[in-house]
């Protein structure tokens, strides 16, 4: 069982970070087929092997700068020894209208009667067909290369599916078919591991669409909501509201995005590097705004879901956030000098930074252009491998949650 350790939390983006929640790539990754990886939300077939051989170099990485990396699949399998949470995953991994009743109660039996750690791989690597002995119509007329539960190889991507504002966590909701379940995975984790025992959730899979990679904390009290292909106006609204009622911001910053497959989060294109910094795909610089939220005073947390907010703008982006984060300027590193090699850069997460400190970040080696402005800049850049790992449209901020970070 792991311990507790720094006390969970984050303020902002930039802060000294002390834990961090990874998931190892495992056999999820080995379901895709050309057949299947669009609908599982990967541009192409990973090289699996390697792809674990990146994300160990990065977890590596993290921990030789004093950073504690906890591990999604041992804390499913930690928490799968709980009965209620058992009953919940497992609830939620047969309800899929495609099954009908038999094979629904053929799964949950096969299921109920794996140990933790199996029923910890067969949630996020899925249940074939042909690993399952079922009976009914829907399993006879099932394809053998069907699922009946299927993978979940975007659970790689933790940022998504949970964000610490403050000393709580927003457990997202997800917009994509294909990673509903990741939000229940994360959900049972901090309800029922003693490592979160008792840490307030701000937000639920329940409500509108809202994802992590939208989130960027600008400083204490300043969140930027992206709002675009997978993150709605009415998911931003009702953060804001929770966050100002709680007390954990101030000020909400909105910022309208392309509902494209390049820019699905914020994230994507825009990441802080620094306490008055962040690096940023060029194209949308000049062009990106934002809407200012703010709460009118005296609000409380029985107003969390119904006070009116303050609504100004829009203007740009970078102006809006300098103000609410109480500088003079906001400074942006741009990701690639020329258009070419900034939409090259751009489509492989070179905006996607993870900043373990001010002034010191992760990024994919590969963007060489990025990562000489970033250093250029005064960033210290903390280069890894990520040619398998960025076939899901991710880099390390992607695939990292967050757990605790130092003020600053």
């Amino acid at each position: 069982m792991i311990g507790s350790a720094a006390t969970p939390g984050a303020t902002s983006e930039v802060g000294p970070l002390r834990t961090v929640m990874l998931h190892r790539p495992g056999p999820e990754l080995r379901r895709l087929t050309p057949r299947n990886n669009d609908q599982l939300l990967f541009d192409g077939v990973p090289w699996v092997a390697r792809a674990q051989d990146e994300h160990d170099a990065f977890a590596q990485a993290l921990r030789d700068r004093g950073v504690e990396v906890l591990h999604v699949a041992t804390l499913l399998a930690e928490v799968l020894a709980v009965p209620a949470a058992r009953d919940e995953l497992i609830a939620a991994a047969v309800d899929d209208p495609r099954l009908g009743a038999t094979l629904q109660r053929d799964a949950t039996r096969h299921l109920a009667a794996l140990a933790p750690d199996d029923l910890a791989t067969a949630l996020i690597a899925g249940l074939a067909h042909e690993e399952l002995r079922g009976s009914g119509l829907a399993y006879q007329l099932m394809d053998r290369s069907d699922f009946v539960v299927p993978p979940l190889p975007n659970l790689l991507f933790t940022r998504d599916s949970s964000v610490w504002i403050g000393d709580e966590v927003a457990v997202t909701s997800l917009a994509m078919p294909a990673r509903h379940r990741e939000s229940t995975i994360t959900a049972a984790i901090y309800t029922h591991h003693p490592r979160f025992a008792g840490a307030p959730q701000l937000y639920g899979p329940e409500l509108e669409h809202l994802e992590g990679g939208d989130v960027l904390l600008l400083a204490e009290g300043v969140v930027a909501v992206g709002v675009g292909e997978r993150t709605t106006p009415g998911g931003a609204e009702r953060l804001a509201r929770r966050l100002f009622a709680r007390g954990l911001a101030h000020t909400a910053l909105v910022v309208p995005i392309a509902q494209e497959r390049a820019t699905m989060h914020l994230d994507t294109i825009a990441t802080m590097v620094d306490i008055d910094a962040m690096v940023m795909y060029p194209a949308v610089a000049d062009s990106l705004v934002a809407w200012t939220v703010r709460a009118p005073e005296g609000c409380s947390p029985e107003d969390a879901d119904t006070t009116d907010l303050a609504v100004a703008g829009p203007e740009p982006f970078v102006r809006a956030a300098a103000r609410a984060m109480g500088i003079d300027r906001l400074r942006v590193i741009d990701t690639g000098l020329d258009p070419v090699t900034a939409e090259r850069e751009q489509w492989d997460d070179g905006n996607n930074t993870l900043a373990l400190a001010p002034r010191l970040a992760v990024a994919y080696e590969r963007n060489t252009v990025t990562n000489a402005a970033l250093e250029a800049a005064g960033i210290e850049v903390v280069r890894i491998a990520g040619s398998e790992l960025g076939s899901g449209r991710g880099g390390p901020r992607c695939m990292s949650c967050p757990v605790s970070r130092d003020p600053l």
